[in-house]
């Protein structure tokens, strides 16, 4: 069994920085990968970010590119998406999951359907 709690959403300005958190516990961290989504009521869930088990592939979907990075300390067993130049759109909740067959292939980690656990998300809302 896998926990995965989030943290570090709040209310934040346009144009400030959020760094949520996402620390796992119950199996080996390093061994697979990570992605953080996000989803506001009524609509589908959207892939943000994701992170191979090494942290050596990363990828971003391309409304979040060069504003947001997702990164990993296995000796944390944590895994780190910072946020900046946020926009009102950004509002949503976000979800960190985990990927146990550590893949490393983006039509694999932007596919919610490839994790294997979900945390309970953390709430983000941008004011305009």
């Amino acid at each position: 069994q896998v926990q995965l709690v989030e943290s570090g959403g709040g209310l934040v300005q346009a144009g400030g920085s959020l760094r949520l958190s996402c620390g796992a516990s119950g199996r080996t961290f390093s061994s697979y990968s990570m992605g953080w989504f996000r989803q506001a009521p009524g609509k589908e869930r959207e892939f943000v970010a994701a992170i191979s088990w090494s942290g050596g592939y990363t990828y971003y979907v391309d409304s979040v590119k060069g504003r947001f990075t997702i990164s990993r300390d296995n000796a944390k067993n944590t895994v780190y998406l910072q946020m900046n130049s946020l926009k009102p759109e950004d509002t949503d909740v976000y979800y960190c999951a985990a990927n146990f067959q550590g893949g490393i292939y983006y039509y694999i980690l932007a596919e919610g359907s490839e994790y294997d656990y979900w945390g309970q998300g953390t709430q983000v809302t941008v004011s305009s």
